[in-house]
């Protein structure tokens, strides 16, 4: 489980967020929409202590990582699949490298099984295995994107948030990822955040859906709830078909 208590976090005189309560129960998928700049990756970031909150707490597998020892948080880490916005691979590494990296030491694996191993999490995420050898520089960056989704669950987390898992894919490598993040959740029992401004994508995978807003958690139901609400704010982003100008409707792509 993942829990987030009363989370303030403020960067300068800018508050971002402003007191959010949210809980995610073990083995669900939450979609967490919002406008842009309303703080979803930096309220993500706290779940694995990469930020610090000025107030508040956020619990995972029952450690507050606002505590948390550094052995601690590594612990936690090690638990974790995240999924960063820019892939954030390592450069001078090739594709079999950096998934590398993230196969759990404890398999104790052959170099082999470790190549046989990336290819299928390639396959996974629709990349074919002759990418192993390249480096991040020569791929697109829809490709770093999804290179970044493979090494998220290379070491089977049971736990993976995911930082705007489909912004910059076309519409078959989005329903591609969507797919898998279904799947991690009915095979694997995964426990997932998914940052999205995809209005398809989050009621796509999501078993309940959040909206931040003006820093905190404006409504929190399932897809059905949310899409019933009267609420205002939320009718307005739900009629405008996505949470943010960089966010393109699959339908008007092709999708």
């Amino acid at each position: 489980m993942i829990e987030f208590s009363n989370l303030h976090k403020a960067f300068g005189r800018e508050a971002v967020l402003r007191g959010v309560d949210l809980r995610v129960q073990e083995g669900e998928t939450l979609a967490l929409l919002g406008p842009s700049g309303t703080g979803k990756s930096v309220l993500l970031k706290h779940a694995i202590g990469l930020l610090a909150p000025d107030e508040g707490d956020v619990m995972v597998d029952g450690i507050s990582i606002a505590k948390a020892s550094e052995r601690e948080l590594r612990r936690v880490r090690k638990r974790v699949g995240y999924v960063f916005q820019n892939a954030a691979l390592f450069d001078s590494m090739t594709v079999l490298e950096n998934l590398w990296l993230a196969i759990d030491d404890d398999y104790r694996i052959t170099a082999g099984q470790c190549r046989a191993e990336a290819a299928t999490l390639l396959e996974r995420v629709n990349l074919d295995a002759g990418l192993l050898d390249v480096y991040p520089a020569e791929l697109s960056g829809g490709m770093r994107k999804r290179v970044g989704v493979a090494r998220a669950i290379a070491s089977r987390p049971r736990y993976v948030l995911y930082d705007e898992p489909t912004t910059g894919l076309d519409p078959i490598n989005a329903e591609k990822i969507d797919a898998l993040i279904v799947e991690l959740r009915r095979e694997l029992r995964v426990t997932s955040i998914v940052v999205t401004h995809d209005l398809e994508s989050a009621f796509t995978v999501g078993d309940r859906v959040a909206l931040l807003f003006d820093g905190r958690i404006h409504i929190s139901g399932t897809p059905s709830e949310v899409l019933a609400s009267d609420d205002a704010v939320v009718k307005r982003f739900v009629s405008r078909g996505r949470f943010g100008p960089e966010a393109p409707k699959r339908a008007a792509m092709g999708g």
